[in-house]
């Protein structure tokens, strides 16, 4: 068990480590981030081991396509020399870049190491033509400079040694969390949301999370200060010394959100369609160790409204929760990613764009549905395409009631030295035949004197320039951002305010908004075909790129109908039949493209439907009211297969990627429960601190392994809708772990390291350690299980007397800054196991190496003292080095679509710590 630990967390390092070589060892012929076309399978490369084999390089892959640069000099009004520029840059690599993550304060700690420890060195290089080499940039728009890019070629970066010491630190600091790979235009749409500390946010479409990584940060803006301060005034308060790490710098004001003694109260849910890559998602924002996360797996067009509590005045309201703000990073066709994606190259068809447009709608209404009277939604895409953009943000505005209700925010004077272009004000529309139509009317009277044919069968008069009253959309107050203005990718963003409550027009009403949905048009295409020679093969394969995409919609009157009650008025579609999300802000995660339509003979796709019966949406829309006779009982469950109906296809089937998984449900336990009782009696947990926050995820309500802590508004909203057919997949953060120890009045919770930021202020001074001096805590990091008996304690500097003396359990180890010359200029705190003989920090190997590398500038094996056949260092670093890239290539090889890492950053996470668990308690034997 423990070589397989350790095995999985290689793994998972090793692909960390060959997704972030990009940063300084080129891209070669690496596939592009997930979704951002439609080629074959998953990402257009192929799967298993001979895919590697097929790989071309990056400079030789044909980066031409006649369509795709008709459509976009035609729309995109550019002079001629700019537009050289424009697609000059699109056929170039993208530079590298990434983001320091984190609190701001602990953000800026990290960013010091890279301004004077790494780009002193860089800077020192020199080509062969004595000019000096390009070390990486701060983002000039960027706030604090905590964004960097860099766009060294891999040639330079292969041959001299400080590009190798600055890779590594990328490595170490992004497996512990403190850096995110993450594309510069995706950092935009978080920093235009404008989100204050109480705030509830949303977003709707959040995988693989680097945007929800942003916005949580956001909610916990200034809240280290804040807890400080609060901390400072108990110790006042209760007459005892003020540690020197509490001391509040900064500006942050201390009177904003502080009526939970400086805790964050507002709350980040992200949500994700795609059960793996909700997964995928939690992996991400778990490094943030936030109480204040909830993520979900629902479809973003039929989001469930979330109860909230009643109030004491009238408990008989129903209330649900509105939010403050909400991103909608919605799946799009990608096009502006052709640059780390060259497949799209030869992938891209206008019908990308089209498939996806009703979708995108439904989305942004359903956004603006649940958004509070004032608040603001960001609508963004990695596309460049205005069906997917502008046409997008016009259709909601109307059916949400026009500009009286919903305007655009006009951000121009925001993000200074951000270069970018407004949005388009009139655009054309290219069909799947390459032809361009000018307006609808040119197309009703060409579906007049033709007939409808599958060309022009997804086209709408939504997706067309606005006439008549939208047209007074200020579009131009939308942003382009387009790859020749600061050498970045593609990428759209608009600030959508909500100016008061509204009812939706339902689409059957939006002005033939709607297209003909994807089976309705393969269905017509396959009447187009001539009849088939007999004996020919009479299975034709649609080359429409188009989504067999559901017709769900969000067209319900009230917007806070209960979760099962949305399901059921939506479709029964799987929500593989979504379109998988780009993954633009990660390239650590797989590229994934939605498949082609097929129709085949034998019905295993789509099953024959009768023209005469069939719907004008497919599956039928759920905007129409629940009928007043209607029940809940008559309501299906989630889990029900409705009756089969003769006039409709049988849905598609999900092909095991998305199929719902079982979900642990969340419980709350009582502050009265004898498991709190003895962690409040073993640690003096101070009464400020709230005791009815634990929550346990099984079904029992009992503490077995671990125990969560949640913020006061998580846990109402996970405890209301309990059994109400909202999808949580994860909340809180884990607080406690239970550990097995023999002794008596040792407590078997120990405090898990994500808590222990959120506990150690209120823990009792007879389980704080504190360490003062570097090289004590080096000592402490590079050996595991040093001994304090016989003596040994003398070499553990100005703890030794403290850990000797200190009782067996869980303790918290403050590290206090000091000016001395040993000393450390910020507070860390760590949590410290002491046993029978010995003592550890409760850290992943990750975490240590991380923390050597970033405090002392050393890369050195760690040594075990716990074994003596380990007592010498664990692995010598060349081995490690080699180990590592055997597992990374074994990992691309067998993994080509990205999986494993999805189904080991789990793994990975629980068993980090698995091994000093089982060690430290196997040491009290």
């Amino acid at each position: 068990m423990f070589k397989g630990s350790v095995s999985l967390r290689r793994q998972y390092y090793s692909l960390f480590q060959s997704s972030l070589s990009e940063f300084t060892m080129g891209r070669g012929g690496k596939r592009g981030g997930r979704g951002g076309g439609r080629g074959k399978g998953r990402g257009g490369g192929g799967g298993g081991r001979d895919s590697r084999d097929n790989r071309v390089s990056y400079d030789k892959i044909d980066k031409t396509n006649e369509k795709f640069e008709r459509y976009y000099d035609s729309i995109i009004e550019l002079p001629q020399e700019e537009r050289v520029e424009f697609w000059a840059a699109l056929r170039r690599d993208l530079p590298n870049s990434f983001r320091f993550a984190g609190s701001k304060g602990h953000a800026l700690a990290v960013q010091k190491q890279l301004r004077e420890r790494y780009i002193p060195e860089i800077t020192k290089i020199e080509h062969y033509d004595g000019t000096a080499v390009e070390a990486p940039q701060p983002v000039p728009w960027y706030p604090d400079e905590l964004a960097w890019w860099m766009t060294t070629p891999k040639n330079v970066v292969r041959r001299f040694p400080p590009f190798a010491a600055f890779q590594k630190y990328l490595v170490s600091e992004t497996s512990v969390g403190n850096i995110s790979r993450q594309e510069v235009v995706s950092m935009i749409p978080p920093l235009l949301m404008g989100i204050e500390p109480g705030m509830t946010v949303l977003d709707m479409c959040a995988a693989p999370g680097s945007k929800a990584a942003q916005l949580l940060e956001m909610v916990h803006k200034g809240e280290e200060a804040r807890i400080r301060n609060a901390l400072r005034l108990h110790a006042t308060e209760d007459g005892r010394e003020i540690s020197p790490g509490l001391d509040v710098v900064g500006d942050e004001d201390l009177n904003v959100d502080s009526e939970d003694f400086g805790r964050a109260t507002g709350l980040l849910i992200a949500n994700d369609s795609d059960y793996k890559r909700s997964h995928m998602l939690i992996h991400q924002l778990k490094r943030l160790s936030s109480p204040n996360l909830i993520v979900t797996n629902h479809d973003a067009t039929i989001f469930p409204s979330i109860k909230l509590p009643s109030t004491k005045e009238d408990p008989a309201q129903n209330r649900y929760l509105k939010f403050d703000r909400i991103l909608a990073d919605v799946p799009c066709s990608g096009d502006g990613t052709c640059r780390k994606n060259p497949n799209l190259w030869q992938d891209w068809s206008p019908s990308n764009a089209l498939g996806l447009y009703v979708t995108q709608v439904r989305i942004l209404v359903r956004a603006l549905q649940m958004l509070k009277a004032g608040g603001r939604v960001v609508y963004s895409t990695c596309s460049m395409n205005p069906v997917e953009n502008e046409a997008v943000v016009a259709s909601a505005i109307e059916r949400c009631g026009g500009l009286e209700k919903v305007q655009l925010i006009d951000c121009s004077d925001q993000l200074v030295g951000l270069k970018r272009k407004e949005g388009l004000k009139k655009w054309t529309i290219m069909d799947k035949s390459g032809k361009v139509w000018e307006d609808w009317p040119s197309v009703e009277a060409e579906n007049q004197k033709s007939g409808a044919n599958h060309a022009t069968a997804r086209l709408a008069e939504g997706m067309f320039t606005p006439t008549g009253e939208a047209a007074k959309i200020p579009l131009e107050r939308c942003m382009r951002v387009y790859a020749h203005q600061q050498d970045t990718g593609g990428f759209f963003i608009t600030v959508l305010q909500k100016m008061t409550e509204f009812k939706a027009r339902p689409e059957s009403e939006a002005k033939k908004s709607e297209p003909k949905p994807a089976v309705i048009s393969i269905v017509e295409e396959i009447e187009a075909q001539p009849e088939p020679a007999p004996g020919a093969n009479v299975a034709p394969k649609i080359e429409a790129a188009d989504l067999l995409e559901g017709s769900t919609s969000t067209d319900l009157e009230d917007a806070n109908v209960p979760a099962v009650a949305r399901e059921n008025q939506a479709s029964d579609k799987p929500d593989a039949t979504l379109p998988a999300k780009r993954a633009f802000d990660d390239s650590d995660a797989a590229p994934s493209s939605p498949k082609k339509a097929k129709i085949e003979s034998n019905g295993t796709e789509v099953e024959a439907m009768s023209l005469d019966n069939r719907q004008v949406h497919f599956p039928p829309p759920p905007g129409a009211e629940l009928d007043a006779t209607t029940r809940p009982g008559d309501l299906r469950s989630e889990t029900t297969t409705p009756a089969a109906t003769t006039s409709l296809p049988a849905p598609v089937k999900a092909k095991g990627r998305n199929q719902q998984q079982f979900e642990e449900p969340f419980k709350y336990i009582s502050g009265d429960h004898p498991e709190v009782q003895s962690i409040e009696e073993f640690y003096k947990l101070s009464q400020r601190f709230p005791r009815d926050r634990f929550m346990v995820r099984n079904a029992l309500g009992e503490p077995a392994k671990t125990i969560y802590y949640t913020s006061a508004l998580i846990r109402d909203i996970l405890v209301e809708n309990e059994g109400k057919g909202i999808k949580f997949i994860h909340g809180g953060v884990r607080m406690f772990m239970k550990q097995d120890v023999q002794g008596e009045g040792v407590c078997r919770w120990r405090i898990q390291s994500e808590g222990m930021p959120i506990l150690e202020g209120y823990v009792g001074e007879g389980r704080v350690v504190r360490l003062y001096k570097r090289a004590t805590l080096r000592k402490l990091l590079v050996e595991m299980f040093p001994k304090v008996t016989d003596g040994c304690w003398k070499e553990l500097g100005e703890i030794g007397e403290r850990v000797r003396d200190i009782g067996m359990g869980c303790c918290v180890l403050r590290i206090e800054p000091s000016d001395e010359e040993d000393g450390f200029k910020e507070r860390i705190v760590l949590p410290l196991w002491r046993s029978l003989h010995s003592l550890n920090l409760m850290l992943a190997k990750e975490d240590r190496t991380a923390m050597l590398l970033r405090i002392f500038n050393e890369n050195v094996p760690l040594v075990n003292n716990h074994h003596p056949a380990t007592r010498a260092a664990v692995v010598d670093a060349a081995v490690a080095e080699a180990e590592v890239a055997e597992a990374e290539t074994e990992a691309e090889a067998a993994n080509g679509n990205g999986e494993v890492v999805e189904k080991s950053e789990d793994v990975e996470m629980d068993a980090a710590e698995a091994p000093i668990e089982t060690e430290a308690g196997s040491d009290q034997l």
